[in-house]
């Protein structure tokens, strides 16, 4: 598989599957997570969730924060929008 981002000029270009590493705040694992370029964040903090709340991270009732390279990212934008590309580094954690 290809986990290689591609740029299109078109809007008609189909999503394109990356890879990204993530770590749940609180887990002792990191996971190679798969994501869509047309994912929004709030999408790629459920799939990284999904890998460890509830398995090694105890559930919560609060709203998930994504940061890439340091920064919160508004859970509306999109995987591309925030400039992810394969294999980078995202973090995820509950609210304060």
């Amino acid at each position: 598989m290809n986990a290689t981002r591609t740029s299109s000029a078109t809007s008609d270009a189909q999503p394109t599957t990356l890879a990204i590493n993530a770590l749940f705040i609180g887990d002792i694992v990191t996971q190679l997570v798969f994501v869509r370029d047309t994912d929004t964040i709030a999408e790629v903090a459920e799939k990284v969730a999904a890998q460890s709340v509830g398995i090694r991270v105890p559930r919560r009732e609060a709203p998930m924060v994504v940061y890439f390279n340091g920064v919160a990212l508004p859970m509306s934008e999109t995987v591309s929008g925030a400039g992810i590309d394969a294999l980078q580094c995202l973090t995820v954690r509950y609210a304060e």
